[in-house]
């Protein structure tokens, strides 16, 4: 909670791209989940932040092998499950920017990532439907 406090602050950027298989991912039940995509959608429409979904059919040519965060092209902070890293020297910051470069150019954007967003929260607002029968 306290990351997301960042996003509200009108002096930062940020430019997401997360792919559509991610955001499948339960980390708890469909209730729970259609929070956090309802969060998602919200947050998309902050002035401040460009969200970007790359869909389930869309072809890779670099694929999003683990999260990473660049920041202001100075360094790359990548989390494991028992550190995170901070990847400082220009030809590695280089070659994750080149990387993001190519996951947000592949990504939908506004109306089109707010789409594949909802459509995931029908099939989750569908499941919870039926197994309320």
């Amino acid at each position: 909670m306290k990351r997301q406090e960042l996003l509200y602050q009108k002096d930062k950027r940020f430019h997401l791209v997360i792919p559509e298989s991610a955001l499948l991912i339960r980390y708890c039940g469909p209730s729970g989940m259609l929070a956090q995509l309802d969060r998602l959608t919200t947050l998309s429409n902050l002035p401040n932040v460009r969200l970007g979904i790359i869909g389930s059919r869309t072809q890779y040519v670099v694929g999003p092998w683990h999260g990473f965060w660049l920041r202001d092209n100075d360094s790359v902070v990548i989390e494991t499950y028992s550190a995170e890293l901070r990847l400082a020297q220009p030809e590695e910051v280089a070659l994750y920017g080149k990387v993001f470069e190519h996951l947000s150019s592949i990504a939908s954007y506004d109306r089109a990532a707010r789409a594949i967003i909802t459509r995931l929260a029908d099939d989750l607002a569908a499941e919870l439907s039926a197994t309320d029968e």
